[in-house]
């Protein structure tokens, strides 16, 4: 074999290599997509790039097979310190997700030269739309478990529906009674004075194991350190807060209608609220979408929906029928003798019944 024989064959085998590890790597973040978060866009993304990049053209896979000498790599059963220590999954994705650019980078060089007659600025590409695909990834697997505590009761904790009661002590109460997420909304009066009613509202919630999630306020929802952030048509766009707001924090926007609520998705939304449902004295000029408004939403969309708008004990049961996954509630328990009793009840009609 001469020189140039060797130097082709070492080289085929470099790129096989790192193109088994492009190919295993995108496949776990493609699974993880798919079946962890359901996450089509992100799915086909990832399919759409293992197939470009690894399924080759059968000569050139050939030769590469030809050039495979896995009994001769040295590097076998070489290991990093700490490689072995048990993982969380947002640490499975990074590794992964490096492991993948790391080897693109490694063809992206090998290409420009002369003998191996690949697309060099093809491999560079991919590797810069992985950087996306990973922070995309990594945000959505790092809110996945507030976005799977959303089902069920939703309270919001509005200032003019309490009526003079304490936003704390109604909130303790719609805990007791079984609220998931609690709310906090807050349309008139200043930022200075609610900062501190907020604050009692997340150490109550992290301290009983529910969501904060603050209406409209971006600035507070940081301040606080709020689970997530609720945002209406008229606010804060939702593609420029999921950039402002941390990686790890859900982002939910107000819908009337399956345009809006596509829209919300591809933004950046981890939940749809969708209303109103029923006409309500909480806010009288909101458009009623009614139950089948609800359904062709859930339908159009694959994150959850909270339904909101009018909903009480005696329509609760017939609103997560229609596709809800959660359901808002205001004066149904802010203004009932017993918030705790009144979120009790409700609670008790979201159950599938045996």
């Amino acid at each position: 074999m001469t020189s140039s024989e060797a130097i082709s064959r070492q080289t085929l085998r470099i790129i096989d290599a790192n193109m088994n590890r492009i190919g295993e790597g995108l496949r776990l973040l493609e699974d993880l997509a798919r079946w962890l978060l359901n996450d089509t866009a992100l799915t086909q993304q990832l399919k759409t790039m293992r197939h470009e990049l690894v399924t080759s053209d059968w000569p050139s896979y050939q030769q590469l097979l030809q050039a495979r000498n896995s009994e001769g790599d040295v590097g076998i059963n070489l290991k990093a310190p700490g490689q072995e220590k048990p993982r969380e999954l947002p640490a499975v994705v990074a590794a992964n997700a490096r492991r993948v650019q790391e080897s693109l980078r490694t063809i992206e060089e090998l290409a420009k030269l002369p003998d191996t007659k690949l697309d060099s600025e093809r491999f560079k590409q991919a590797r810069f739309n992985l950087y996306t695909i990973e922070q995309k990834l990594l945000s959505k697997l790092l809110r996945q478990d507030k976005i799977k505590s959303l089902p069920g009761l939703y309270v919001i904790i509005d200032t003019q529906a309490l009526k003079g009661r304490r936003h704390i002590e109604v909130a303790k109460q719609a805990i007791q009674g079984g609220a998931k997420t609690i709310q906090l909304r807050h349309k008139l009066g200043n930022k200075k004075e609610l900062l501190p009613i907020a604050q009692q509202l997340k150490n109550l919630c992290a301290d009983k194991g529910v969501l904060f999630i603050v209406n409209d306020y971006l600035d507070l929802a940081l301040a606080t350190d709020a689970d997530g952030l609720h945002l209406g048509q008229n606010d804060l766009p939702i593609k420029v807060a999921r950039q402002l707001l941390p990686i790890g924090k859900i982002l939910g926007g107000s819908t009337t209608s399956v345009d809006q609520a596509i829209t919300a998705e591809s933004e950046g939304a981890d939940y749809i609220a969708a209303g109103s449902i029923y006409p309500t004295p909480s806010k009288e000029t909101a458009r009623v979408i009614g139950l089948d408004g609800l359904s062709q939403i859930k339908q159009a969309v694959s994150l959850p929906v909270v339904a909101i708008g009018g909903i009480t004990r005696d329509n609760a049961a017939e609103v997560m029928a229609a596709g809800a996954d959660a359901v808002a509630v205001i004066r149904a328990i802010l203004q009932a003798e017993s918030p705790e009793e009144a979120a009790r009840q409700i609670v008790a009609r979201l159950e599938p019944q045996k």
